[in-house]
């Protein structure tokens, strides 16, 4: 085990914000320091820093989500405390988790073979330090060699990347009618074929539109087996997301995407997710879901977290590369298919965080969902968050947000590698 040089700035432990040093090898080892009652990132810079959508700079609010408040002190020590503290300028926060992630860096996880690896390689660059390689709905031999390059990367995390934790299955056991930018390979589940692929690498996510054929039934034989299912892609009607929670379904994939929307009188499965939700995933890239949606379900959702639902493109030039099977083309920001429906995204983890400070969303709250959520969503107490003992997944921001320096299990990774 390698001890590395401490890092010191304001570190966001799961007690709340410290002025100090965090020593760590491959684990944290030790957190000192003065445990400060106010939040260091607004103090210090007044302003969240302006997503890539705007140039205007947003107020940072406070919210019951914040872990940077303490109770027992009053206002006016937190006052003197924030003009006494060390003036640091760092801020540590814990590795991001992607629990939705198709490709990056030119590379799909539909490619198999070594892509696994370079997408892990590109999305450590931007702060993911543990990600779920998410399939695509396409034909049983192509998932079989996508699951079988996800089971194989799962064994041994290369240098300069992500852990790699398992698979996320997205597809095929969808709605044909609800496809988004899934290819028409959607079949109905059967639990002979769930063990089949689970056979090749670790499912810990299993998307799958309740309302289909015995989809209920299957939900919660799953779920009774420890797997983690998720609703989506569906058209399915608030009544059926409500009878897949009771059966053992745990959450939603991109929440309002590719799902029966929201309406008063038909809640429709977003209303579902919205009234009954503990968990949900949501691609906050700001083209996905309106800001104000997100707002909406950040108020609806206790433990709604983020993920980037990346693609091939991200972290690549303007142009056409492959989702699956499907060709997509990236442009402005976006990722589409040529009918222009919305095929994934370009998004990185740290962009989601600065995009979700700069809808107001406080620092400590906004890492909560991009960390600390998916990890516990996965029952994964060692990740996602900062505490001895833990693994040394370690990210460090400027005061604008931007990365300075990413650690994967103590790893220090080179920021300065590009895969375009």
């Amino acid at each position: 085990m390698h001890l590395n040089k401490p890092l010191r700035g304001n570190i966001l432990t799961e007690h709340g914000w410290v002025a100090g040093a965090i020593s760590f090898t491959d684990l944290i080892t030790d957190i000192s320091g003065e445990q400060l009652d106010f939040d260091p990132f607004q103090n210090l810079t007044g302003t969240a820093p302006s997503a890539d959508f705007s140039t205007v700079h947003l107020p940072v609010h406070s919210t019951a989500h914040s872990t940077a408040q303490s109770a027992g002190h009053s206002a006016g020590h937190s006052a003197d405390q924030a003009a006494n503290h060390t003036r640091y300028d760092q801020f540590i926060l814990p590795g991001f988790i992607d629990l939705h992630v198709h490709g990056g860096g030119g590379k799909d996880v539909m490619d198999a073979g070594e892509a696994i690896h370079l997408i892990a390689k590109m999305h450590a660059q931007h702060g993911t330090t543990s990600m779920l390689a998410t399939t695509m709905t396409a034909p049983v031999a192509d998932l079989e060699a996508a699951l079988s390059a996800i089971g194989r990367a799962c064994l041994m995390r290369c240098e300069g990347s992500a852990r790699v934790l398992g698979a996320h299955l997205e597809g095929p056991y969808i709605n044909p009618g609800k496809l988004g930018a899934q290819p028409d390979f959607a079949v109905a589940a059967t639990l002979e074929q769930v063990d089949w692929f689970r056979s090749f690498a670790p499912l810990k996510l299993i998307t799958i539109a309740p309302e289909v054929d015995d989809h209920l039934a299957l939900i919660k034989t799953l779920s009774a087996s420890g797997m983690r299912v998720q609703i989506g892609h569906t058209l399915g009607t608030y009544e059926d997301g409500v009878a897949a929670l009771n059966n053992g379904a745990t959450g939603f994939t991109h929440l309002f995407n590719a799902m029966s929307p929201f309406h008063h009188r038909a809640p429709g499965m977003a209303g579902a997710a919205l009234a009954h939700a503990e968990y949900a995933e949501l691609i906050p890239d700001l083209l996905h879901v309106h800001p104000g949606a997100i707002k909406a379900a950040l108020r609806a959702i206790p433990r709604l977290y983020c993920v980037t639902d990346s693609t091939a493109a991200s972290g690549m030039p303007d142009g056409e590369y492959m989702l699956g099977r499907q060709v997509v083309h990236k442009c402005m920001g976006g990722v589409r298919l040529a009918d222009g429906t919305l095929a994934g995204s370009t998004l990185t983890m740290d962009q989601a965080l600065r995009n979700l400070v700069a809808l107001g969303i406080n620092l400590a709250e906004a890492s909560l969902r991009t960390a600390t959520y998916p990890a516990d969503y996965l029952g994964l107490s060692e990740r996602g968050r900062l505490a001895p003992g833990c693994y040394a997944d370690i990210l460090v921001f400027d005061r604008q947000l931007n990365l300075t320096a990413v650690y994967v299990e103590g790893e220090q990774i080179d920021l300065t590698i590009t895969n375009a």
